[in-house]
């Protein structure tokens, strides 16, 4: 029976109560792109629109749990993890990922876009090198590349050199998308997608800049979103393109909808479901 089973995405992060983020994003996201995702809890936020005003992570033991009983029973073939939340976290999370084969896409939320750190500390940043020596896709802005590379990143030739080190540093890695929503503003926003099979030869992929406040949760979407692209069968090139022009389309969907007094997440309801198969 285990072969008759639809395969799945798993979602690792925390929740977001207001909507815009996180869990939240990431299955809304599954669904409107045609696939089935399922969901392990890392911590509890308390936030709106205006920003986050705290964070309860969740005891280790249980977040490994959840994605334990998930994998034992779902037929998951793609991982999509979020904000971690703790040390403790990533190290139960990598653990628990010990014998998982598929894919694993790493959205490094280690800050909240009104500047809340939502990892415990800057000290904890070694302890995620477990996990992310396990991960397949790094997907970080400008900041969490920063973060996690230890380099300034000041310009984009910087950053691809921070991401070249991370492709050299990490074996598993196969792709690094630099999202590039922090880049210096102009009339267009440019991710650039790096391979280890050729990491000298970036693909960067640009779509118009909007002029918009709602953007709650633009990571969260784009990251679940190439985890379903992949799913369905796209490459990294690919998928990196769709998730680039899902996640730009959902800005203009939202450019004129507000959910909250600040900034507002994605209208995924907003737009016609849509399947790669």
């Amino acid at each position: 029976m285990a072969d008759c089973l639809a395969q799945t995405v798993l979602s690792i992060a925390g929740s977001d109560p207001s909507g815009g983020a996180g869990i939240q994003a990431d299955l809304k996201t599954f669904t409107r792109l045609g696939v089935y995702g399922a969901a392990a809890i890392t911590c509890l936020t308390a936030q709106n629109t205006l920003g986050v005003t705290a964070v309860y992570a969740l005891a280790p033991e249980i977040v490994a749990e959840q994605v334990r009983v998930v994998l034992a029973d779902l037929q998951v073939s793609h991982i999509k993890i979020g904000m971690i939340g703790s040390a403790l976290i990533a190290s139960a999370v990598n653990q628990v990922l010990d014998d998982f084969q598929g894919e694993i896409i790493y959205d490094p939320v280690l800050t909240s876009t009104s500047g809340m750190p939502l990892l415990v500390s800057a000290a904890d940043l070694p302890d995620l090198d477990g996990l992310i020596s396990r991960v397949t896709v790094l997907t970080p802005n400008l900041v969490e590349l920063r973060q996690i590379s230890g380099e300034d990143c000041l310009s984009a030739q910087d950053s691809l050199s921070a991401a070249r080190g991370l492709l050299g540093r990490y074996p598993r890695l196969q792709a690094i998308v630099i999202k590039g929503g922090h880049f210096a503003a102009r009339s267009e926003v440019d991710n650039y997608l790096l391979l280890a099979t050729e990491p000298q030869a970036p693909i960067k992929i640009s779509m118009p800049r909007l002029a918009v406040k709602n953007s709650h949760g633009t990571g969260c979407t784009f990251a679940s979103a190439f985890a379903a692209y992949r799913l369905l069968g796209a490459d990294y090139e690919l998928a990196c393109r769709q998730s680039s022009s899902f996640v730009w389309r959902l800005l203009r969907a939202g450019m004129n909808v507000n959910y909250g007094h600040g900034s507002s997440g994605l209208p995924h309801h907003l737009l016609k479901a849509e399947s790669g198969r």
